[in-house]
């Protein structure tokens, strides 16, 4: 790997009439997420430019789209499509338990740092404001990254959080969502899968 030769690539398939995409992709589809950020320096450093600007100014469309991603770290391109599924009216509420749900605890405080840096905005905030009930009683849970990360089953936890949910839930009319919260929210995923079974 080398980030000046890289960078003076997608310099010279941005030059002139035309773009060479074929070059862009050769380089930035082969590269690790941390050799792009390399590149982008260098890019800098050579050229005085933002990569990412000339790149924006030399493509389009989902191309452009897929480019532009592969220049953030996994942390900012997940902020980004955190804030994109709470902008404006509506909220895609998939999309944020897709991402939030699925981290883990070094991962969310990565994504919520990233968050604060690009829009200046606090991604708790965002998300309290942007949804409401259960949903917005996990999503904050989540955001604290507490999940326990160990791999450890604790067979009797796994029983008595199946216990516990059944009682709030199936087992009488109503939900107690606290009860909830705490275990999808703060359990191991190893944990949790034990828990499924046991439920079962």
């Amino acid at each position: 790997f080398d980030a000046d030769r890289d960078a003076k690539k997608i310099h010279s398939a941005c030059k002139g009439a035309g773009t060479d995409e074929k070059k862009i992709i050769e380089v930035l589809s082969s590269r690790t997420s941390e050799q792009r950020q390399q590149i982008k320096q260098k890019y800098k450093a050579l050229y005085n430019k933002d990569m990412e600007e000339v790149l924006k100014g030399d493509l389009s469309g989902h191309f452009e789209k897929a480019v532009l991603a592969l220049l953030d770290l996994p942390c900012e391109y997940e902020a980004r499509e955190l804030q994109k599924a709470m902008k404006g009216a509506g909220t895609d509420e998939s999309l944020l338990i897709e991402i939030l749900c699925t981290r883990n605890n070094k991962e969310i405080v990565n994504i919520k740092e990233a968050y604060k840096r690009l829009f200046d905005k606090d991604l708790v905030s965002d998300v309290k404001s942007d949804t409401s009930g259960s949903l917005q009683k996990i999503l904050v849970t989540v955001l604290e990254a507490t999940r326990d990360e160990t791999q450890q089953v604790n067979s009797e936890l796994a029983e008595q959080d199946a216990t516990d949910l059944y009682k709030a839930g199936e087992g009488r009319w109503g939900t107690e969502e606290l009860a909830f919260n705490v275990v999808l929210a703060k359990r191991s995923y190893s944990q949790l899968r034990a828990t499924f079974q046991a439920y079962e």
